[in-house]
């Protein structure tokens, strides 16, 4: 694999290092696995308000056709983190990529220094989501390695600014991701929806917004309903996942996101809400209905 091929996966070390402590176990095919991908037509999306899509590397074992197919029996949309190398296939299900993938986590747009190497991989994405019909591409801010705040934000406002235009233009929506600095992303710099939301509002563009991961944002900050209508303008994208653990969604995590997923709702978002649960169970498939039915709320 290329260089280039190697850009579409901007995430995989951390996803492989939280699929491996999550257990081979839970993410492998089992018999009820497949039993669940000829589950009845009825399961999964039936009141459609938000439109879901899932993250194919919590998935570890489950091979690409046979989510792809389960994804579109359930009345999902697409893949988030999908290179182009997977964008035929998922046509083929009638499913997008709904976040294209774009550089590395701790390599990001608050050191200049790293300014032409993110915005040249930024710019060629945004090209080729554009010309695929897709509405999306990731960023990140990096870490801090002891740089002021102030600095790696008007860092990222400078390094946005320069591809703003083209997102616009190509109608793709460039959004940085908050993840946490407490557990997960250690001196990640993007881990407060307020900071991001600053950020936003500087490089004043409709197209440049930030992905909102409930799980990282629980951890880091908490109050989700509220800071989710609160910030509603500034989020163009969501990720799911429980609390403790980045598993399931039921009665062992302490989000309740029925309520969640209807603040969201009641903000008028119109984007997409990706599934990055790590499934625990051995039934990944079933998991993934389960937590979609969960989250399809009127």
């Amino acid at each position: 694999m290329d260089q280039a091929m190697r850009n579409t996966q901007p995430d995989l070390s951390r996803r492989e290092l939280l699929a491996g402590l999550a257990g081979a176990a839970a993410l492998g095919i089992s018999g009820s696995t497949l039993l669940a991908a000829d589950a009845p037509d009825k399961a999964g999306v039936k009141i459609g308000k938000i439109k879901q899509s899932v993250c194919q590397w919590c998935y570890g074992k489950v091979d690409f056709e046979t989510l792809a197919a389960h994804s579109a029996k359930i009345g999902l949309k697409g893949f988030d983190l999908a290179g182009p190398d997977q964008w035929p296939n998922l046509k083929k299900h009638g499913l997008i990529c709904t976040m294209t993938p774009t550089t590395g986590i701790g390599k990001g747009l608050n050191r200049k220094q790293n300014h032409e190497e993110c915005l040249s991989v930024l710019r060629k994405r945004i090209e080729e989501t554009a010309a695929a019909g897709f509405p999306n591409v990731i960023c990140f801010s990096g870490n801090r390695e002891g740089m002021d705040d102030a600095e790696g934000l008007n860092n990222c406002v400078d390094a946005l600014k320069q591809v703003a235009k083209l997102a616009e233009e190509k109608k793709v929506t460039i959004c940085m991701e908050l993840l946490n600095s407490k557990v997960d992303h250690k001196d990640y710099m993007c881990d407060r929806t307020a900071w991001g939301a600053e950020m936003c509002k500087k490089v004043g563009s409709p197209r440049v917004k930030l992905l909102y991961d409930i799980y990282h944002m629980q951890v880091q900050e908490g109050d989700v309903i509220a800071t989710i209508r609160k910030f509603a303008e500034y989020i163009g994208h969501y990720h799911t996942a429980g609390v403790p653990g980045r598993n399931e969604m039921d009665k062992d995590q302490e989000l309740n996101y029925p309520a969640i997923v209807k603040a969201i709702i009641d903000t008028k978002f119109d984007g997409y809400m990706g599934q990055e649960f790590i499934p625990k169970k051995s039934d990944a498939l079933k998991s993934l209905t389960e937590m979609v039915e969960l989250c399809d709320v009127g």
